[in-house]
């Protein structure tokens, strides 16, 4: 298929969170998935997940003519179902569940785990290695540490899920 420069399409790009980029790109190579292109919005953004659709919103028109086909690889990600809204406009599926969490442990057994103890921190290998940035930094815990019993007082477990 051309776009409007003539040139081929690439087959299919994947829009990710980057807390699934390390995952990605070794399915990627494990399966030679090499008709697949990968761009990742900034894992902080689960920080502001109200900003997470118009960063997909803009990923998808900045790529919508380079390729047959575009796939999200999100989950809800406390968005409130807005993810969901713009991706049917845009005809464009995305990976299932509410957390990405999800996809490390399968839908079933990280509702299981859920419905065990509802105040679960979840963590995985991207937020071990970027805590600091993410966590600490991200929620401006370093200038107001005041705030971190707030913000972590309702967790009674930690699942590392890898």
């Amino acid at each position: 298929m051309n776009s409007a420069s003539g040139k081929v399409k690439a087959k299919l790009l994947v829009i990710a969170c980057g807390a699934l980029a390390r995952e990605i790109v070794w399915l990627q190579k494990l399966n030679q998935w090499n008709q697949i292109d990968l761009q990742c919005l900034d894992a902080e953004l689960h920080n502001r997940p109200k900003l997470i659709p118009q960063k997909l919103r803009d990923k998808i028109k900045q790529n919508r003519d380079q390729y047959q086909s575009i796939f999200v690889a999100y989950a809800d990600c406390g968005t409130g179902g807005e993810i969901d809204r713009l991706l049917a406009e845009e005809n464009i599926e995305r990976l299932p569940g509410a957390h990405c969490y999800s996809f490390y442990a399968t839908e079933e057994h990280f509702s299981e785990l859920a419905e065990q103890e509802l105040g679960t921190f979840y963590l995985t290998d991207f937020l071990v290695e970027h805590f600091d940035r993410i966590m600490i930094k991200g929620l401006k815990l370093d200038r107001h540490p005041e705030l971190r019993d707030q913000y972590f007082a309702n967790y009674t477990r930690v699942v590392y899920l890898s």
